[in-house]
């Protein structure tokens, strides 16, 4: 497991809190009192993913708040995939909020933490105030959307790998974690992970049944029921989204917009999926600028 010491900045603080069931691990910053942003980490990272943006949004004024998602890292890690629905992952949220005494909070979130802020947004509208989510699809349009372009469908095929029960987490783990380490590296642009940053992930991933509940998250969307309606988002909300993200593309993101009461896109140049690591001071700016501005 990481040492959760060494990873802590100045201002930082750490604690567990039950939650809808499970024990998360929260890293907060800021001052109690100030306005909650809970920031959703997505796959395979945990809640260090966000270590460019913690202290910026602590210093404009946020109580922030970064969990560790059910299954990841210390946070408790039931083996069951049905511990794995969406509504059960958007409850965790709310249950957080919960937690910090907030009736509503802002949003944040990455990839699979995208996705579920995404439900929470469209199940749980009333204890949002403002949303940013980054490269992760909207739970109701990622299939059809995979359907209809062929080549978004060739991107997702590891989707379908992880349905198989034991062969995706040997092919992950294996040699010190080296498919998920790959993954990560080919996929971001040159030098976005920092000399020892994987070492950092492949010490949260080997975390006793850690691996099996991350791909539970997918495993768990094939008990999905169909959706007749696409669900509506009500809150502000921004999406940012890499413009050369190998996993999703430009598409996914427009079809999530279309949805939006209250959406703005940007697509972000010179970003990968991993746009949050690559350009932080960018990312912060629009998220500061976005939680800040008047519905």
């Amino acid at each position: 497991m990481p040492d959760t010491e060494t990873l802590l900045e100045a201002g930082w603080r750490e604690a567990r809190h039950a939650v809808n069931g499970v024990s998360l691990h929260v890293v907060e910053a800021g001052r109690a009192g100030d306005p909650v942003v809970v920031l959703l980490h997505g796959f395979p990272e945990f809640w260090w993913a966000w270590r460019h943006q913690i202290t910026p949004l602590a210093e404009a004024g946020y109580h922030v708040v970064v969990p560790d998602l059910r299954g990841y890292n210390t946070s408790d890690a039931p083996q069951a995939v049905g511990a794995y629905h969406l509504d059960t992952l958007a409850a965790d949220v709310v249950a957080l909020a919960d937690a910090f005494g907030a009736e509503r909070i802002h949003l944040v979130g990455h990839d699979w933490g995208a996705v579920i802020g995404w439900w929470v947004a469209a199940r749980h509208p009333q204890r949002l105030g403002r949303v940013v989510l980054m490269d992760g699809p909207h739970p109701d349009t990622w299939a059809g959307q995979a359907l209809t372009h062929p080549t978004q469908a060739l991107r997702s095929t590891y989707v379908a790998l992880f349905q198989l029960p034991w062969l995706p987490e040997a092919a992950l783990s294996g040699f010190d974690f080296a498919g998920l380490r790959g993954m990560m590296a080919r996929s971001a642009r040159a030098g976005t992970f920092e000399p020892g940053a994987l070492d950092r992930y492949a010490e949260a991933w080997a975390h006793p049944g850690s691996l099996t509940a991350m791909l539970n998250y997918y495993r768990a969307l094939r008990h999905r029921p169909r959706s007749t309606r696409p669900a509506r988002i009500a809150p502000p909300t921004l999406i940012l989204w890499g413009a050369d993200d190998a996993f999703l593309e430009p598409h996914v993101a427009e079809a999530a917009l279309a949805l939006c009461d209250r959406g703005k896109l940007e697509f972000v140049p010179d970003a990968s999926h991993w746009l949050h690591l690559e350009q932080p001071a960018r990312i912060h700016a629009r998220i500061r600028d976005w939680l800040g501005a008047e519905d």
